[in-house]
This record gives structure tokens, sequence and C-alpha cells, in this order.
């Protein structure tokens, strides 16, 4: 997370939320040598306290879990390079604005039997978004085929005992350079869903 409290001002609610809506991260659990790292979709509960998702069984994480271990969930949204040429006021520097949420907490293993619940939890939500598309359900496969598959993965759930969020949107900057860099890379971004940031950076109050 960014030191500079210009870009952590956003509250909690507002953290969870973005979290909520993405859906999608990277946890990382310590481990000797290089922490162990995890792409994982994921359900984050309406209080915010937990976050359910599932590992591979053979992941490495998953063999640290006979207890819970400490873990950080990274929620990464919109970013982009933001050039100093577009601030329109001198003695600026290249800088990146991004959106970024940390979940950190306790991840701990499941039992077995919970996940086909979570594995129906996350397809509805997903699938639920994708109107007006008739949802995907795990009854259409064949059982066998199901078991099968549900074998190789094992649910987890982080219960989420701290909250931390950056939204770097150029708040330092004065009101008409943020607006005109804005404009600019929603032009010529460079890097991911830059036009909803440069709306992000726009609505800066």
């Amino acid at each position: 997370m960014h030191p500079n409290p210009a870009f952590r001002g956003e509250s909690t609610a507002r953290n969870l939320e973005f979290a909520r809506a993405r859906g999608f991260g990277v946890l990382a659990v310590a481990a000797e040598g290089a922490p162990l790292i995890s792409h994982v979709p994921f359900l984050l509960n309406p209080d915010g306290d937990v976050a359910e998702l599932h590992l591979v069984r053979s992941n490495p994480i998953v063999r640290l879990l006979s207890e819970p271990v400490a873990a950080r969930l990274a929620v990464s949204g919109p970013d982009s390079y933001v050039s100093p040429d577009w601030y329109g006021v001198e003695e600026q520097v290249p800088t990146w604005n991004y959106v970024a949420v940390h979940l950190v907490g306790r991840l701990e293993l499941r039992p077995q039997e919970e996940m086909r619940g979570l594995l129906d939890r996350l397809s509805a939500e997903f699938e639920g978004r994708l109107t007006p598309k008739a949802p995907w359900v795990a009854d259409k496969m064949q059982p066998e085929g199901l078991a099968r598959m549900m074998r190789m993965i094992v649910p987890c759930r982080l219960q989420v005992e701290d909250v931390k969020g950056t939204w770097k949107l150029g708040q330092n900057k004065p009101d008409a350079a943020r607006m005109g860099a804005a404009e600019a890379m929603e032009d010529a971004g460079v890097g991911s869903e830059f036009a909803a940031l440069a709306a992000l950076m726009r609505a800066v109050s």
C-alpha cells in the first residue's frame, strides 16, 4: 500500500465494495524463500470479514494449511502510467496511478464437504453478471465428471482482520493538472482499464 495519506482516505466500506465487485485477487502466503502466490476468484460476505475461495489440491499453499496461516489477498483495479507532460505544470515526474485493496487475515482449509456449496455460490455470482445469458450450473455436468473435478480442488476461507486500500488518483495535484492528466490518459493510457481510472480521477473531491 502506498504510504502517502492522500491516497489512503477511502472508507473501509468503499474498499470492501471494490474488492467484492472485482471478485478476483492475488493470494499471498509467507513461505521459506519467496512468498507463495496464487491468483484466485473469491466471494466476500456482506460484512466483509470472510472471503471464500478454493485452491487446486496440489497448490503448495494447501500444504501449509494444517493450521490457519497469515495471508494477504491483493485485489487490483484500473491502472495507468501518467506522463509528467499531461499535468501542464512544470517540475513533475512520471508516476503510475492505480487502485488496489488488500484483505489481510488468516487463511484456513475448510472441510471438503463444503466444496460443492462454494462452487455453486461462486458460479452463481459470476454467471449472474452475464445477463441475459442463462446461468451455468454444476448440475449440467455428469455426476462422475463433477465428482472427479471436485476432488482436485479444496475449499478455503480467509478470515479478514484488516482492510487496506490505495486509490492513487492524483489527489496530491492541483485540480486542473489532475483533470488534464485524466483527459490525456483516457485518450492514450498505458495500463489496464485506464478510461475507468480517468473517470475516478475526475471524481476526486
